[in-house]
């Protein structure tokens, strides 16, 4: 790895655009694999995951996931069938479907969560100083990055 004062702002800009989202994915991915298996999906989890900030409609769930809207409605009904997301509809306009996660949905995610977190956890432990002070810099200023992006760009 290359040291961030021997590169140039654009040689750094470029290296993380280029490597950051598929790095994330990967992670993900790996600690995935890490962890018991549960009931649900990765994708599943992601869903209930948004819909923990608050109740969506199917499109923006689809959208979001970057999934097509039949995909998204088979796997609203599988979360819906174990009871993890319920339908429900707004008071202002009865046509729109609005999805919302159960209690029994919290719950699993808090296991997820859970069980992502112990995987990580027990990498992390194997790191040197160097690098977990490094990841957790990285960390604090990829908070800043998303909480710019959150006020820039309408939810």
């Amino acid at each position: 790895m290359v040291s961030a004062t021997k590169t140039s702002r654009g040689e750094q800009t470029d290296n993380v655009v280029h490597h950051l989202l598929q790095r994330s994915r990967l992670l993900v991915r790996l600690l995935s694999r890490q962890v018991p298996d549960r009931e649900i999906s990765r994708t599943e989890g992601e869903i209930l995951l948004t819909l923990s900030e608050g109740p969506r409609r199917i499109t923006e769930l689809a959208e979001l996931q970057g999934l097509a809207q039949p995909t998204m409605t088979v796997l609203i009904k599988r979360l819906e069938g174990g009871g993890l997301v319920t339908r429900g509809g707004l008071p202002e306009d009865g046509r729109v479907v609005m999805i919302s996660i159960t209690e029994d949905g919290t719950s699993e995610l808090d296991g997820l969560r859970a069980d992502f977190r112990a995987a990580l956890l027990s990498d992390l432990e194997e790191l040197p100083d160097e690098r977990l002070a490094a990841l957790h810099d990285a960390t604090e200023a990829l908070g800043s990055l998303v909480d710019d992006l959150q006020r820039r760009i309408p939810q």
